[in-house]
């Protein structure tokens, strides 16, 4: 497994709406993969590779969640609005990167307030709003003249291995794009009839809106949303509620909150795994959607489904998902367009 690619591709920053250095690295990694790259209107990377038969379309989202800054005090605070989903409570004392025009600048992020040495009881138990939070990059009024409205805001850790587990920010959602450009590697070896489209699209976290406008180009017969999905076999969590449970595979995904899979396509998708020796476990996620809905729902409609990799921790630094579980997607996607 190549973790070097998902290391620079996790490290690499690209918020909704800024994700053109994520898009960079694809696009050098591709090169020679793909019959025809484009980039469209929104920024959404395209990669075709010609085909006789139906029109299958991998959508693979690149934006991580961060924030856009909305406000530079004149002493220095910097203030950022969220672009994606954060629960407040791992937002305490972390380390951040600013992405400006003129490059990338360390910070670190904080609530204002008390330090818990003269904090109240009642202090301690308070969750700050995200508007609350700011970001110090040490440059009191000089940061004005280093950083503008509108630059944006990632949270900055490494990337790790621990044993048969991967640690990062963002693999939500960069294993989708490392599984996109191992796709189009696979489908150049082993070829395929199928009209394969895979594409690395733009502004997931905020509403699937680069996977609306790019289904609407392309019009795909299927649709495969690949993503994350919760992992919360852990404690503190009823196993009912877990979704996935780590070292069982990939997940094929069953439904949440913006589609519903097309079952036969899940059967048929099941039973290659079968045949092939390759894990899998059905998920639902009781909320929350993915670019599958927008490729089910462009023009006339398509058949869709999602093949997700479990993930703990989602929407923090420390996301983690199993080595064998993403194998296993990358294994059970090479195997359909091989046979397609």
């Amino acid at each position: 497994m190549d973790t070097d690619l998902l290391k620079r591709l996790c490290e690499t920053p690209g918020v909704p709406g800024r994700e053109n250095r994520v898009r960079d690295l694809i696009m050098a990694e591709i090169e020679g993969l793909a019959d025809e790259i484009t980039v469209d209107p929104m920024g959404s990377l395209m990669a075709k590779r010609n085909g006789p038969g139906k029109r299958v379309m991998m959508l693979c989202h690149m934006d991580e969640i961060g924030f856009l800054v909305s406000h530079v005090s004149e002493e220095g605070w910097i203030y950022v609005n969220p672009v994606g989903g954060f629960d407040n409570r791992n937002l305490f004392s972390r380390r951040v990167m600013i992405c400006t025009k003129d490059g990338d600048i360390k910070g670190v992020m904080n609530p204002g307030g008390k330090p818990v040495h003269i904090a109240s009881p009642e202090d301690r138990k308070k969750i700050p709003a995200i508007s609350e939070f700011f970001v110090d990059i040490g440059l009191g009024k000089e940061a004005a003249e280093k950083v503008q409205v509108g630059d944006y805001v990632v949270m900055d850790e490494p990337f790790l291995e621990m044993g048969d587990k991967v640690v990062s920010k963002a693999l939500d959602n960069r294993i989708a794009c490392w599984l996109g450009i191992e796709a189009l590697r696979a489908a150049k070896e082993s070829g395929h009839e199928c009209e394969l489209h895979v594409v690395f699209t733009v502004q997931e976290e905020v509403g699937l809106r680069g996977a609306r406008t790019a289904t609407h180009k392309i019009q795909p017969d299927i649709g495969f949303g690949i993503d994350t999905t919760l992992s919360c076999d852990t404690p503190g969590v009823p196993k009912q509620e877990a979704v996935t449970v780590q070292g069982k595979g990939f997940g094929m995904h069953i439904k949440d909150g913006s589609f519903i899979a097309d079952i036969a396509l899940v059967e048929e998708i099941e039973a290659l795994a079968r045949s092939k020796d390759i894990p899998f476990q059905r998920t639902i996620l009781a909320a929350g959607g993915q670019d599958g809905a927008a490729a089910q729902q462009a023009a006339s409609g398509a058949r869709a489904v999602g093949i997700v990799v479990g993930t703990r921790y989602i929407h923090t630094v420390t996301e983690m998902i199993d080595k064998g579980d993403l194998i296993a997607a990358r294994d059970i996607l090479s195997a359909w367009v091989a046979a397609n």
